[in-house]
């Protein structure tokens, strides 16, 4: 896991707000784990690595945040109906819009601010608000709250924590790891909430299991 603290310090504070962007209103950025890169972030903001205020880092993601999210209103007020018509590719599935769209229904407008804990959903839900045509300034108002919830409570957990917590001997990566379990924990729960649900995902397990056989037998008969 020390792969990870590496992976973030050759990012830099700039690159680490242009994934935040990315996560928070585009397509490609579903499955990038924001939560944990805050956290660690800001904890390595604390330790000098980031050689920046944490108060002006903080500001600087609070606003890719929220650009983000308004990239994805705009993006699904344009596109409308139609992104559902999209086939299925490698980094788009139109389940996950199909799941965006549950959680906004079920919440309506907070979901905006609820959606930024949730990986994957929080990606999709500014794009399910334009394509339901929220108006604009109801969008806005949560989308604000939400990003600065998000951006500055794992940013400063990281900053003010992360070192504390290291010092009680805590691995500051598996930290990171249990924010990301966290994080995907009403994803799983929302997976296995019901009978049909489970059989799905055990059906579709053993189907993945099968080609996967299938193609390692075929590999060795060559």
């Amino acid at each position: 896991m020390h792969h990870l603290i590496e992976f973030i310090t050759h990012l830099g504070p700039f690159a680490v707000a242009a994934v935040i962007f990315a996560e928070s209103g585009l397509l490609i950025g579903f499955f990038l784990p924001g939560d944990s890169l805050l956290f660690m972030s800001g904890f390595l903001v604390q330790q000098g690595t980031f050689s920046i205020s944490i108060h002006v880092f903080v500001t600087m993601l609070f606003f890719a945040a929220v650009l983000g999210d308004n990239v994805g209103y705009s993006f699904g007020h344009k596109v409308g109906r139609k992104l559902f018509e999209k086939p299925n590719s490698k980094f788009f599935k139109k389940k996950y819009l199909v799941q965006a769209e549950a959680f906004f229904e079920k919440y309506g407008p907070p979901a905006i601010v609820l959606a930024r804990f949730v990986p994957v959903v929080r990606t999709f839900t500014p794009i399910i608000a334009g394509v339901s045509k929220m108006h604009y300034k109801t969008f806005f108002f949560f989308n604000v709250i939400g990003g600065l919830i998000w951006t500055a409570g794992f940013t400063y957990l990281g900053y003010f924590v992360g070192q504390k917590l290291q010092d009680m001997g805590v691995n500051i990566e598996i930290i990171a790891i249990v924010i990301v379990l966290i994080s995907i924990a009403p994803i799983i729960i929302h997976a296995l909430s019901s009978k049909e649900k489970r059989q799905i995902l055990v059906d579709g397990t053993r189907h993945q299991l099968v080609v996967l056989l299938s193609k390692t037998k075929n590999r060795k008969k060559k």
